[in-house]
């Protein structure tokens, strides 16, 4: 199998449920999945889905619901730099088919890490891994290393108010 690099990104939601969607497909074809969550710590039902299958996806979190544009403390810095190394020691142990960073985009936007690093981890990907990156605002050098990029543009929803918007 040969792994692609894929990016979502653009001003819309649903990139994160992009990600759960490709990691439930890879479990359900007993591939191993890593997923490194960068700049959120929540428990939603996409997460207790994933956590189903624990013997095949593993979760890391390595934030602190930074989402906003508030100045970086040094410990969502540090944060941000253990999950960094945790998906390069991850992708070079060969234990994962897939590897997911998600709102790794967004972490650089914050000033959490550099464009170059991430550049750094694609770059060693190994060649049998899926290496897939979410979050508004990527890099135009990540987008032209990807394989693939999507960009989430919404052209309609349905209210906040309505009943499956509570699927939290």
């Amino acid at each position: 199998m040969r792994g692609f690099i894929q990016v979502y990104t653009g001003d819309e939601k649903r990139k994160s449920t992009v990600s759960v969607g490709l990691s439930l497909r890879a479990a359900g074809a007993g591939l191993r999945v890593f997923v490194a969550q960068f700049t959120k710590v929540e428990d939603n039902s996409e997460m207790a889905a994933l956590k189903r299958f624990d013997d095949l996806i593993t979760i890391a979190q390595f934030g602190s619901n930074r989402m906003g544009t508030d100045q970086p403390s040094s410990s969502d810095i540090e944060a941000a730099q253990e999950g960094l190394e945790k998906v390069k020691e991850v992708l070079s142990a060969a234990t994962h088919d897939v590897v997911i960073m998600e709102e790794a985009n967004v972490a650089i936007k914050l000033g959490l890490f550099s464009v170059a690093e991430l550049l750094d981890i694609m770059a060693a990907k190994p060649d049998n891994v899926e290496l897939v990156i979410t979050g508004r605002d990527a890099d135009s050098r990540i987008i032209e290393r990807a394989d693939l990029v999507t960009e989430m543009k919404e052209i309609k929803h349905y209210s906040a108010g309505h009943p499956a918007a509570s699927f939290r």
